[in-house]
């Protein structure tokens, strides 16, 4: 397929005239992509990846290809690899940036609080995290907190809003304020379907309380010729029948029940995801009758099974 640029800022063209930026991260899956959809005022740029200390620079290259202005920047939702470098563009740019009201609001709670790690390290601890693994959780937190320099005050959309000619959609489950784009049977999905792997679904403290059923309800309402929401929806009922039989007479904490689910071999980083993604899939267990959560006398968020 034909590139545009050299192998640090590459844009390749997809159908629509759309052209895919591949980005950098510092942790798995190692990179992100960011759109540009044209239009007649401009390019609109969705995502802008993590805020990496060369963010600036390598947007800059990137905009050197161009051969029209950015008119907007459009952030699917509030995860760093997404957000972090909205600020950034923004200001290189000059461009408005868009961003759907649940998610701006969930993104100045997570992103500008100084006591955001506290927060969701008493979370973890309550999924029955070991405080041993306290100070490697912390220091993830606290770098992609770092990398994560949003966009103040954007302008606020909802579902059903149009943005240049495209359809906001809403896509809840990874994040739960997630907006896609339709037009013209074209889907720019954020992380709603990745081609290889499942979106992260992760229970955490101040999002809603299934967010697994969420996401389940939306791939179920999504038109997919291609058929890979009947695949992640497949995958999440196999993760559910495996993390049910996990589970017997014995209350046991989603940190637990982590390990039969993702393995031992895991960071204490990757711990911290597969701790939210396992309280994800015992909520929607219990949601469905297999299971029941309860509450330990010190605390601990704990499941058996029904």
């Amino acid at each position: 397929m034909t590139t545009l640029g050299d192998s640090t800022q590459v844009l390749e063209p997809l159908a629509g005239g759309i052209l895919r930026a591949t980005l950098p991260m510092p942790s798995r899956p190692g990179h992100v992509h960011s759109y540009l959809l044209p239009g007649a005022d401009g390019w609109t740029v969705v995502d802008t990846g993590l805020g990496l200390p060369d963010a600036l620079d390598r947007w800059s290259g990137i905009l050197g290809r161009l051969d029209l202005s950015v008119a907007r920047i459009f952030v699917t939702h509030f995860h760093p690899d997404h957000v972090g470098a909205a600020a950034d563009l923004a200001e290189l740019t000059g461009a408005p940036v868009y961003q759907g009201a649940l998610d701006y609001e969930q993104c100045e709670r997570t992103w500008h609080s100084s006591a955001r790690q506290d927060v969701t390290w008493a979370w973890l601890r309550d999924n029955g995290v070991p405080a041993g693994e306290e100070a490697e959780m912390r220091t993830f937190g606290e770098q992609y907190q770092r990398m994560t320099r949003y966009a103040p005050d954007p302008l606020l959309v909802e579902a059903g809003d149009r943005l240049d000619g495209w359809e906001l959609v809403a896509a809840p489950g990874h994040a739960d304020g997630q907006l896609m784009l339709f037009k013209d049977g074209l889907l720019v999905a954020g992380d709603h379907l990745l081609p290889r792997i499942s979106p992260a679904i992760g229970l955490w403290p101040d999002s809603n309380p299934d967010p697994l059923g969420d996401y389940l309800v939306a791939l179920a309402e999504l038109p997919d010729p291609l058929g890979r929401a009947a695949e992640l929806i497949e995958h999440h009922r196999a993760r559910l029948d495996q993390l049910a039989a996990a589970l017997d007479g014995e209350r046991r904490t989603p940190y637990d029940l982590s390990f039969p689910l993702f393995g031992p071999e895991l960071t204490a980083a990757a711990r911290r995801f597969a701790v939210t993604e396992t309280a994800s899939h015992l909520e929607r267990l219990v949601r469905d009758g297999r299971a029941e959560r309860d509450t330990t006398g010190d605390g601990l968020i704990v499941y058996r099974r029904v």
